[in-house]
């Protein structure tokens, strides 16, 4: 019989075993000073491309005000307790009232954590009879939310039609013989890729096929729509949506989440979510706070047009070089490059140290290898001499890839985990 900690010691994993070499500077690293467009990492300005405050509200005085005066009223600690017990209030009502009305429907219900939150949605919404039908590109929250199903659970090809045809044939047929129902779950924005979800697609087929639709709107929420109400509005099919879940963790800068649909759903859902019925409630500073912010989503139209414009800038300006920037719809920004993990290593360092431009770097095993994906996120903050800076930049860095300078850099760090 094994020690149950002998993998620790004799496989990092995919990621863990660059630990040695990356900790602290790739992964782990250390952004300073106030949320903004620029800020400091190990001591140098750089332009922030990796925070994901899109209509930049986290550093805004009207905010830190509200947020100053809720923790000066009820501490950190208020209200104690799980919602079901003793941590309600006429606030957390107030809110849930206006998150659902902002997102075009009946009810909506709080959740402490978006990760947490949708894991238990999905566990609440299906039993061992039902089947799960979901996109594989889906984010870890949904697929370990997946994980927790018993019964039969099938991925469909990102985006691809004839593949969620084919999977919900089959789980038709399933269904049909356990008795169970069929939920389907796709995210409005893919955050990494920044392709929108083929939610008109999907919803079209349910005069063929009888499901329900849960989407994970975390990136569509705020940024999409003409109100911001995220991906099914922005494609006409909003009110199609059986559950609607979104974060306060992006556009509103804050923690939390909640989730919406008819009231009868979201009843349902309020006492049988396992994550919210035996959790502390959302701390009352958080709810004050995220009623501020979605006062301003609602109020300042400003700001998604200031984040337009910068995306579409920088998403410009980047195809206009030639950069591969896939098929992004929204102001997520990929830029796909080809080269191995050390040579990825030396081009991020070569951008944040000699150019000041702090992005995210996604590699094997999250995409195929010999790819790098350099993750950039626009935000309200950025300025259009923010985007000038990181496109001179890109262009540096792309020289130097193609000319091998990153190879020969990282080839002592290649030849430590050859």
């Amino acid at each position: 019989m094994k020690d149950l900690f002998d993998k620790i010691y004799k496989d990092k994993g995919p990621l863990g075993k660059w630990a040695s070499v990356a900790e602290g500077y790739f992964v782990f690293p250390k952004l300073e000073g106030p949320i903004s467009n620029r800020m400091r990492f190990q001591g140098k300005e750089v332009i922030t491309w990796s925070v994901n405050d899109y209509l930049g509200l986290a550093n805004r005085s009207e905010i830190r005000e509200v947020d100053a005066q809720a923790a000066a009223n009820y501490g950190s600690a208020y209200p104690m307790g799980a919602r079901m017990m003793s941590g309600h209030t006429e606030l957390h009502e107030q809110l849930q009232n206006e998150c659902a009305a902002f997102v075009q429907k009946e009810a909506a219900y709080l959740l402490n954590f978006g990760y947490q939150g949708i894991m238990s949605t999905i566990d609440a919404l299906v039993g061992k009879d039902d089947i799960i039908v979901y996109d594989v590109d889906t984010h870890a929250c949904i697929i370990d939310g997946v994980r927790l199903h018993m019964g039969k659970r099938f991925t469909y090809k990102h985006n691809d039609m004839e593949s969620i045809e084919k999977n919900l044939e089959r789980a038709t047929k399933m269904a049909e013989q356990t008795g169970g129902g069929i939920l389907v779950i796709s995210e409005g924005v893919f955050g990494m890729r920044g392709e929108q979800g083929k939610l008109k697609e999907i919803v079209a087929l349910k005069e063929k096929y009888n499901f329900r639709l849960l989407v994970d709107d975390a990136h569509g929420f705020g940024t999409l729509g003409a109100t911001g109400a995220g991906a099914g509005e922005e494609q006409g099919v909003q009110d199609q949506i059986d559950v609607y879940f979104a974060t306060f963790a992006k556009s509103m800068a804050s923690t939390g989440a909640f989730i919406a649909g008819d009231q009868e759903i979201i009843d349902y859902l309020k006492y049988n979510l396992r994550s919210q019925m035996f959790a502390k409630s959302l701390q009352m500073q958080l709810v004050v706070g995220a009623l501020k912010r979605l006062d301003m989503l609602r109020s300042m139209p400003e700001l998604r047009e200031k984040l337009w414009k910068n995306v579409n800038a920088l998403q410009g300006g980047l195809k206009e070089r030639g950069f591969d920037i896939g098929t992004t719809q929204s102001c997520v920004t990929p830029v796909y490059l080809k080269g191995s993990v050390p040579e990825a290593m030396a081009l991020v360092k070569d951008l944040r140290e000699n150019h000041g431009v702090f992005c995210s770097i996604v590699v094997y095993p999250v995409i195929p290898k010999g790819l790098i994906l350099l993750r950039m996120i626009p935000t309200a903050s950025h300025t259009l001499t923010d985007v000038e800076e990181t496109l001179a930049a890109f262009e540096a860095i792309r020289d130097r890839l193609d000319n091998g300078t990153y190879k020969r850099l990282s080839a002592a760090v290649a030849a430590q985990f050859e």
